[in-house]
């Protein structure tokens, strides 16, 4: 059954927003994903934080009441050294200990009462001391024999062993919930390209059978109107030219749309393969572990992991880029041409005036030359054309020489002139020229940012205001783009242009 126009454009348009839609829930799911990954990963880091403070707190302890010991039995004053150093890191520890614990209510009474309890017990630690160096040992072991001090430092054990159990359980939950995030990740990678992949071979399909019967077609009415052949030759190359930008537009869509979505496949399978290392570390649950098993999951923890989840985000936002360039183009190509008489010259020096503070930087120079009447066209595609063509010539101007950029505009046939926008840059090489135009292709060395949407926005404005645009380069030397543009575009017809 023949593919009549309407049915192209609604089968395109269904399967571009097909795509779209799995490219925008690849994209949110992706993004979602990594802040989920990346709260686990610092309720990692919370759990492991108090767990080392906790047990800090109670060494710390420990070691005072050993130190106070060792004192009062020998009488030694060098145990006092350690007995001072461990005493004045109790409390500070305890106000860290307080602050981890701040959002589990579970500990919030019992930490509250630790407080008070353990100044006690400092302040038991520093009489019994105080008593042995008046010579009253005697009165220091009676008091240490009370067992009021045994008792505290039962209750801290106590609490000290519950949240350590607590962090440990709190570290497993957290790390299986980290493998299912990134086993759906890679679940919602694979579906959605293999949901792009066949809305861009639907849309191959489509398109090449569309054009096979715009050929059969246009044999169809050269046999039947030999006389208006040169009208068919030139509504032929027009689809031509069509058939080929979605053609090329397609293409786009499966290599620069995939690649980005096969970086985040390739490093949610790295963030497996590092968790195993984290894994290995966090779960070692008192077993001795190698100083490379160490040594990886300090890697992993600061380099491998935050260089996955990196690697991720910058190829989501790739995704992200590509699409908004796609639509901006789309919107543009749909914008409603308004024409108006306008001032070639006076628009061609007031483009000109927003790059001089550039070009006498560059010790540059400009120059223009216009020869034309008055013109009807649309003014914002003109500004957005000659804007684009001049950035490019500052942007991409040679670092041995003072820039040079002539302007010049004539009339060349009785309903059309050329603007030539000249400039001595670094010129493009021969093998790019005709690739300059595509969508996402840019020439030469990327030093500049840019995602490569500026020329063929440009041939897309031009080309809608029934002209065109063609290039010559040298390498090294400079770079002349031509502008063939209609004196009054009411004349065009748009589907012609």
């Amino acid at each position: 059954m023949p593919l009549n126009q309407t049915a192209f454009l609604r089968s395109s348009a269904l399967m571009l927003m097909i795509g779209f839609v799995a490219l925008a829930i690849i994209v949110g799911t992706t993004v979602w994903l990594i802040n989920r990954a990346q709260h686990y990963f610092d309720d990692m880091l919370n759990a492991r934080d108090l767990r080392a403070n906790t047990i800090n707190l109670r060494v710390a302890l420990q070691q005072v009441e050993s130190a106070q010991r060792g004192y009062i039995i020998t009488g030694d004053e060098t145990y006092l050294g350690p007995f001072d150093t461990s005493r004045d890191r109790v409390m500070p520890l305890y106000e860290i200990l307080k602050a981890d614990v701040a959002g589990k209510p579970q500990y919030r009474d019992r930490i509250e009462v630790l407080g008070p309890t353990l100044q006690m017990k400092l302040e038991e630690l520093d009489e019994t001391i105080r008593l042995t160096r008046n010579g009253r040992a005697d009165e220091a072991v009676a008091l240490v024999r009370t067992d009021q001090g045994r008792q505290i430092m039962d209750d801290a054990r106590e609490l000290f062993l519950q949240i350590v159990a607590e962090a440990d359980e709190n570290l497993q939950h957290t790390i299986l919930d980290q493998k299912k995030s990134a086993d759906l990740l890679r679940m919602i990678s694979l579906a959605g390209g293999a949901i792009i992949l066949i809305v861009v071979g639907g849309a191959v399909v489509t398109v090449l059978r569309h054009t096979r019967e715009l050929m059969e077609a246009h044999a169809e009415v050269e046999a039947l109107n030999e006389g208006l052949e040169q009208r068919v030759d030139e509504r032929t190359r027009d689809l031509m030219n069509a058939n080929e930008e979605v053609q090329r537009f397609a293409y786009i869509v499966t290599h620069d749309l995939r690649a980005p979505l096969v970086n985040i496949m390739g490093f949610t399978s790295e963030l497996d393969e590092t968790m195993k290392s984290i894994q290995a570390y966090v779960l070692a649950d008192g077993n001795t572990l190698s100083e490379q098993e160490i040594a990886n999951a300090r890697l992993a923890a600061s380099e491998d992991l935050p260089e996955a989840i990196s690697f991720i985000r910058s190829s989501t936002r790739k995704m992200d880029t590509l699409i908004n360039a796609i639509l901006k183009i789309s919107r543009d190509g749909k914008r409603p041409i308004r024409p108006e008489e306008i001032d070639l010259e006076e628009l061609l020096e007031a483009n000109l005036a927003t790059i001089q503070h550039q070009v006498l930087e560059a010790d540059g120079q400009t120059h223009l030359a216009v020869n034309v009447p008055k013109i009807f066209s649309d003014r914002m595609s003109l500004e957005q054309i000659i804007g684009n063509l001049l950035d490019n010539a500052v942007k991409y101007r040679a670092a041995d020489r003072p820039l040079m950029i002539r302007i010049s505009a004539e009339r060349i046939a009785r309903r059309q002139i050329r603007v030539s926008i000249e400039d001595n840059g670094r010129g493009i090489s021969a093998e790019d020229h005709q690739r300059v135009f595509d969508l996402f292709r840019r020439s030469g060395p990327q030093t500049q940012p840019g995602e490569g949407i500026g020329l063929a926005h440009v041939r897309a404005l031009v080309r809608a205001l029934g002209g065109d645009i063609t290039m010559t380069s040298t390498f090294g030397e400079g770079t002349t783009f031509n502008i063939l543009l209609p004196i009054d575009v009411r004349t065009v017809k748009r589907s012609d242009a």
